[in-house]
């Protein structure tokens, strides 16, 4: 039987830092930290629940990040 896959490594970066901020700023700045999928949501957006290594999801509400979570 084939072992799981090692899945890759995430930033080391807490999405808190990003609440606040100018949504269009906090997407270049999460890319730069290393994240390979940035997700901009509007509030309410039905998402799915799996969960992806190196995905930061930002919910943003009249241009500002109000929420920010990984996978």
């Amino acid at each position: 039987m084939a072992s799981n896959p090692t899945p890759p490594p995430e930033p080391q970066d807490d999405p808190d830092r990003y609440v606040g901020l100018e949504g269009a700023r906090a997407e270049r700045l999460a890319r730069e930290q290393g994240w390979t999928t940035v997700r901009p949501l509007a509030p309410g957006t039905l998402v799915t629940m799996e969960y992806r290594f190196g995905r930061l999801n930002l919910e943003i509400d009249d241009g500002r990040v109000v929420r920010a979570w990984k996978g």
